[in-house]
Protein backbone atom coordinates (compact mmCIF):
# COMPACT_ATOMS: atom_id res chain seq x y z
CA UNK A 1 0.00 0.00 0.00
CA UNK A 2 0.79 3.74 -0.38
CA UNK A 3 1.25 6.20 2.61
CA UNK A 4 1.32 9.91 2.00
CA UNK A 5 3.18 12.19 3.67
CA UNK A 6 2.51 15.87 2.66
CA UNK A 7 2.90 13.88 -1.30
CA UNK A 8 5.50 11.85 -0.63
CA UNK A 9 4.59 8.39 -1.39
CA UNK A 10 6.10 5.65 1.63
CA UNK A 11 5.44 2.33 0.30
CA UNK A 12 4.27 0.10 2.70
CA UNK A 13 3.06 -3.57 3.38
CA UNK A 14 0.32 -4.81 5.81
CA UNK A 15 0.63 -8.48 7.64
CA UNK A 16 -2.19 -9.61 9.56
CA UNK A 17 -1.87 -12.04 12.42
CA UNK A 18 -1.61 -15.79 11.66
CA UNK A 19 -4.91 -16.44 14.37
CA UNK A 20 -7.19 -14.32 11.71
CA UNK A 21 -8.46 -12.28 14.52
CA UNK A 22 -10.58 -9.63 13.60
CA UNK A 23 -9.51 -7.10 15.76
CA UNK A 24 -5.52 -6.77 17.26
CA UNK A 25 -2.78 -4.65 17.80
CA UNK A 26 -0.67 -3.35 15.34
CA UNK A 27 2.74 -3.01 15.09
CA UNK A 28 4.74 -0.73 13.02
CA UNK A 29 7.68 -1.99 11.98
CA UNK A 30 10.57 0.51 10.76
CA UNK A 31 14.18 -0.46 9.02
CA UNK A 32 17.33 1.04 9.27
CA UNK A 33 20.15 3.59 7.18
CA UNK A 34 20.24 2.05 4.23
CA UNK A 35 17.64 -0.68 4.29
CA UNK A 36 14.60 -1.79 3.51
CA UNK A 37 10.78 -3.13 4.84
CA UNK A 38 11.77 -6.93 2.91
CA UNK A 39 15.18 -7.02 4.87
CA UNK A 40 15.72 -10.67 6.37
CA UNK A 41 15.59 -9.47 10.02
CA UNK A 42 12.80 -6.85 9.25
CA UNK A 43 10.90 -9.61 8.03
CA UNK A 44 11.43 -12.10 10.85
CA UNK A 45 10.22 -10.01 13.61
CA UNK A 46 7.19 -8.92 11.51
CA UNK A 47 6.80 -12.78 11.09
CA UNK A 48 7.18 -13.88 15.00
CA UNK A 49 4.55 -10.71 15.66
CA UNK A 50 2.16 -11.89 13.31
CA UNK A 51 2.78 -15.46 14.93
CA UNK A 52 1.52 -14.36 18.56
CA UNK A 53 -1.54 -12.12 17.09
CA UNK A 54 -0.44 -8.73 15.77
CA UNK A 55 -1.08 -7.12 12.67
CA UNK A 56 2.41 -5.39 11.29
CA UNK A 57 2.89 -2.62 9.07
CA UNK A 58 6.47 -2.36 7.77
CA UNK A 59 7.45 0.79 5.75
CA UNK A 60 10.28 1.56 3.37
CA UNK A 61 10.77 5.14 4.88
CA UNK A 62 12.15 8.74 2.40
CA UNK A 63 14.76 7.29 0.08
CA UNK A 64 14.68 4.08 0.98
CA UNK A 65 13.45 0.86 -0.74
CA UNK A 66 10.16 2.08 -3.29
CA UNK A 67 9.22 5.10 -1.38
CA UNK A 68 9.59 8.32 -2.76
CA UNK A 69 12.74 10.24 -2.13
CA UNK A 70 16.79 9.81 -3.16
CA UNK A 71 18.42 8.66 -0.44
CA UNK A 72 21.19 11.30 -0.35
CA UNK A 73 18.15 13.74 0.34
CA UNK A 74 16.46 12.34 3.46
CA UNK A 75 17.10 13.30 6.98
CA UNK A 76 16.09 12.24 10.69
CA UNK A 77 13.11 15.25 9.92
CA UNK A 78 11.75 13.39 6.78
CA UNK A 79 11.99 10.49 8.38
CA UNK A 80 10.57 11.62 11.48
CA UNK A 81 7.31 13.13 9.64
CA UNK A 82 6.99 10.21 7.80
CA UNK A 83 6.75 8.20 10.88
CA UNK A 84 3.97 10.68 12.36
CA UNK A 85 2.16 9.80 8.91
CA UNK A 86 2.37 6.15 9.38
CA UNK A 87 0.90 6.38 13.21
CA UNK A 88 -1.78 8.77 11.93
CA UNK A 89 -2.39 6.59 8.98
CA UNK A 90 -2.52 3.51 11.46
CA UNK A 91 -4.69 5.11 13.94
CA UNK A 92 -7.68 5.43 10.86
CA UNK A 93 -8.03 1.05 10.72
CA UNK A 94 -11.00 -0.03 12.57
CA UNK A 95 -9.26 -2.99 13.21
CA UNK A 96 -6.23 -1.47 15.17
CA UNK A 97 -6.83 -2.04 19.12
CA UNK A 98 -3.41 -0.69 20.22
CA UNK A 99 -0.66 0.50 18.51
CA UNK A 100 3.36 -0.24 19.12
CA UNK A 101 6.43 0.80 17.12
CA UNK A 102 9.04 -1.39 16.14
CA UNK A 103 12.30 -0.28 14.34
CA UNK A 104 15.61 -1.33 14.01
CA UNK A 105 18.90 0.92 13.71
CA UNK A 106 18.21 4.36 12.44
CA UNK A 107 14.34 2.96 12.41
CA UNK A 108 14.92 2.31 15.88
CA UNK A 109 15.98 6.00 17.03
CA UNK A 110 12.96 7.17 14.95
CA UNK A 111 10.51 5.09 16.95
CA UNK A 112 12.29 6.38 20.01
CA UNK A 113 12.02 9.75 19.17
CA UNK A 114 7.80 8.97 17.26
CA UNK A 115 7.30 7.40 20.49
CA UNK A 116 7.22 10.29 22.39
CA UNK A 117 5.71 12.83 19.87
CA UNK A 118 2.86 10.20 19.80
CA UNK A 119 3.08 8.96 23.35
CA UNK A 120 -0.77 8.90 24.31
CA UNK A 121 -1.23 6.75 21.47
CA UNK A 122 1.72 4.42 21.71
CA UNK A 123 1.66 1.29 23.58
CA UNK A 124 4.88 0.36 23.64
CA UNK A 125 8.28 0.37 21.99
CA UNK A 126 10.48 -1.93 20.71
CA UNK A 127 14.06 -0.24 19.70
CA UNK A 128 16.58 -2.68 18.11
CA UNK A 129 20.27 -1.91 17.84
CA UNK A 130 19.09 1.33 18.17
CA UNK A 131 21.48 3.98 17.06
CA UNK A 132 20.44 6.76 19.08
CA UNK A 133 24.27 8.08 19.27
CA UNK A 134 23.78 9.31 15.66
CA UNK A 135 23.23 13.02 16.92
CA UNK A 136 25.33 12.93 19.71
CA UNK A 137 28.37 11.91 17.20
CA UNK A 138 27.04 14.36 14.58
CA UNK A 139 27.88 16.82 17.32
CA UNK A 140 31.43 15.57 17.74
CA UNK A 141 31.75 16.09 13.50
CA UNK A 142 31.55 11.59 12.83
CA UNK A 143 28.71 9.79 11.22
CA UNK A 144 28.65 5.87 11.18
CA UNK A 145 32.71 5.82 11.24
CA UNK A 146 33.38 8.85 8.78
CA UNK A 147 34.96 12.04 10.15
CA UNK A 148 34.12 15.63 9.35
CA UNK A 149 34.91 18.98 10.52
CA UNK A 150 31.98 20.01 13.00
CA UNK A 151 32.14 23.72 12.44
CA UNK A 152 32.51 23.17 8.54
CA UNK A 153 29.58 20.31 7.10
CA UNK A 154 30.58 19.20 4.12
CA UNK A 155 27.90 19.48 1.15
CA UNK A 156 28.28 15.91 0.48
CA UNK A 157 29.33 12.93 2.78
CA UNK A 158 30.62 10.59 -0.36
CA UNK A 159 30.80 7.41 1.78
CA UNK A 160 27.72 6.91 1.97
CA UNK A 161 25.34 5.05 -0.77
CA UNK A 162 25.77 5.52 -4.59
CA UNK A 163 25.99 9.28 -5.04
CA UNK A 164 26.43 10.34 -1.47
CA UNK A 165 24.66 11.44 1.59
CA UNK A 166 24.28 15.35 1.42
CA UNK A 167 25.11 17.69 4.41
CA UNK A 168 21.98 18.36 5.23
CA UNK A 169 21.53 14.72 6.90
CA UNK A 170 24.28 15.75 9.59
CA UNK A 171 22.67 19.44 10.24
CA UNK A 172 19.42 18.29 10.51
CA UNK A 173 20.92 15.25 13.16
CA UNK A 174 22.46 17.81 15.31
CA UNK A 175 19.99 19.49 16.91
CA UNK A 176 18.09 16.37 17.78
CA UNK A 177 18.47 15.17 21.34
CA UNK A 178 17.04 11.93 21.59
CA UNK A 179 17.39 11.49 25.60
CA UNK A 180 14.75 14.17 25.92
CA UNK A 181 12.75 11.24 23.94
CA UNK A 182 13.94 8.78 26.44
CA UNK A 183 12.60 10.82 29.22
CA UNK A 184 9.19 11.76 27.58
CA UNK A 185 8.06 8.33 27.04
CA UNK A 186 6.78 5.88 29.98
CA UNK A 187 5.70 3.43 28.42
CA UNK A 188 7.08 -0.04 27.69
CA UNK A 189 9.85 -0.57 26.02
CA UNK A 190 12.39 -3.19 24.60
CA UNK A 191 15.54 -3.28 23.52
CA UNK A 192 17.28 -5.76 22.25
CA UNK A 193 21.16 -5.57 21.33
CA UNK A 194 23.92 -8.14 19.93
CA UNK A 195 27.16 -7.59 22.04
CA UNK A 196 28.93 -8.31 19.02
CA UNK A 197 27.58 -4.86 16.85
CA UNK A 198 29.98 -2.90 15.53
CA UNK A 199 27.82 -0.49 14.13
CA UNK A 200 26.11 0.72 17.05
CA UNK A 201 28.00 -0.52 20.23
CA UNK A 202 26.04 -2.21 22.53
CA UNK A 203 26.88 0.23 25.55
CA UNK A 204 24.32 2.56 23.89
CA UNK A 205 21.34 0.07 23.97
CA UNK A 206 22.74 -0.24 27.82
CA UNK A 207 22.38 3.65 28.68
CA UNK A 208 19.37 3.95 26.83
CA UNK A 209 17.58 1.46 28.80
CA UNK A 210 18.77 2.40 32.04
CA UNK A 211 17.25 5.84 31.69
CA UNK A 212 13.87 4.27 30.41
CA UNK A 213 11.37 4.24 33.13
CA UNK A 214 9.72 0.49 32.27
CA UNK A 215 12.49 -1.26 29.75
CA UNK A 216 13.37 -5.01 29.39
CA UNK A 217 17.27 -5.13 27.59
CA UNK A 218 17.93 -8.19 26.85
CA UNK A 219 21.41 -8.80 24.75
CA UNK A 220 22.29 -11.38 22.59
CA UNK A 221 25.72 -12.72 22.88
CA UNK A 222 28.16 -12.34 20.71
CA UNK A 223 25.62 -11.21 17.41
CA UNK A 224 25.71 -8.06 15.13
CA UNK A 225 23.98 -5.14 14.27
CA UNK A 226 21.47 -6.87 11.80
CA UNK A 227 21.07 -10.05 14.13
CA UNK A 228 23.25 -12.83 11.76
CA UNK A 229 24.19 -14.92 13.42
CA UNK A 230 21.59 -15.44 16.50
CA UNK A 231 17.82 -13.78 14.25
CA UNK A 232 15.99 -16.93 16.14
CA UNK A 233 16.78 -15.56 19.36
CA UNK A 234 15.68 -12.28 18.27
CA UNK A 235 12.57 -12.83 17.47
CA UNK A 236 11.78 -15.47 20.27
CA UNK A 237 12.72 -12.37 22.61
CA UNK A 238 10.17 -10.50 20.56
CA UNK A 239 7.07 -12.94 20.91
CA UNK A 240 7.57 -13.54 24.84
CA UNK A 241 7.62 -9.59 25.23
CA UNK A 242 4.35 -9.11 23.11
CA UNK A 243 2.49 -12.10 24.01
CA UNK A 244 0.99 -11.17 27.52
CA UNK A 245 -0.08 -7.67 25.79
CA UNK A 246 -2.08 -9.12 22.77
Amino acid sequence: MIIKDDGIRLCAELDMPKSGAARCPLVIVIHGFTGYKEERHIVAVSRALNEVGCATLRVDMYGHGHSDGAFEDHTLYKWLTGALAVIDYARTLDFVTDLYLCGHSQGGMTVMLAGAMKHEFIRGLIPLSPAWMIPEEARKGTLLGTDFDPDRVPEMLPAFGPRGLKGNYVRVARMIHVEEAIDRYTGPVLIVHGDGDETVPVEYGIRAAERYRDCKLVIIPGDTHCYDRHLDQVTEVVKEWMQPRV
